[in-house]
């Protein structure tokens, strides 16, 4: 928690003022007893958890070592999920299933991702070690590892290798603002292509439809 949260000033305030940290207590005992076969005590316990820290993570969900859950309201995390260790996930992210099957239906991530808040995770996707998700990111396809996916539907704008620490929205690259740049840009050079060839067919372009001019 120090290391990921500047915020955090004292051991105290940290068990006290955490609610993140608060929900992955739930987590852990809840997930206990489903382990153990007694799953309606976990499910009850988990929906007790929900309703006191705003978090939703299913009991039958599988978490990793030192996971940090920033803020945590409005987190949902479904029941095949599976978390690596060393993952820190922001306020509003949410891990969904996409099938009614009794089956693997949710995302697995891998060890040292960071997911932006709001973010939506749907489906058995797999999202390798040291991913970033930017804010309201909808992944729906699988992650190499070190990459970074942006966007609705998430797109891939960086491969980046090795740990990450955070998630810095405003360095984040934006593939719709590229392609329109990359179109304005193209459109720009055609139209000087179509001056210079009615300027030597000597041909003019009156409300942007050319016409021969009259002799």
């Amino acid at each position: 928690m120090f290391a990921r949260d500047p915020a955090a000033r004292s051991l105290l305030e940290v068990v006290t003022c955490y609610p993140g940290l608060h929900a992955l207590w739930f987590y852990r005992c809840a997930h206990w007893f489903w382990r153990h076969r007694l799953r309606l005590l976990g499910r009850l316990l988990s929906h007790f958890g929900r309703f006191v820290t705003g978090v939703e993570i299913h009991p039958g969900a599988k978490i990793g070592r030192r996971f940090f859950l920033d803020h945590g309201m409005g987190v949902v995390i479904g029941e095949t999920a599976e978390i690596g260790d060393d993952v820190l996930m922001y306020q509003g992210v949410v891990l969904g299933g996409t099938s009614l099957e009794k089956k693997k239906r949710h995302p697995t991530i891998g060890n040292n991702v960071v997911i932006g808040a709001a973010a939506i995770l749907l489906g058995p996707i797999t999202l390798g070690d040291s991913v970033r998700v930017g804010a309201n990111s909808v992944v729906v396809k699988s992650v190499p590892s070190g990459a970074t996916v942006v966007g609705v539907p998430g797109r891939i704008v960086e491969e980046k290798r090795g740990p990450v620490a955070d998630l810095e929205h405003g360095k984040l690259p934006d593939p719709v603002s590229e392609a329109m740049r990359s179109m304005a840009e193209q459109q720009g050079r055609m139209d000087e292509r179509i001056r210079r060839l009615e300027a030597m067919l000597e041909t003019r372009t009156p409300d942007g439809e050319s016409e021969e001019r009259q002799k």
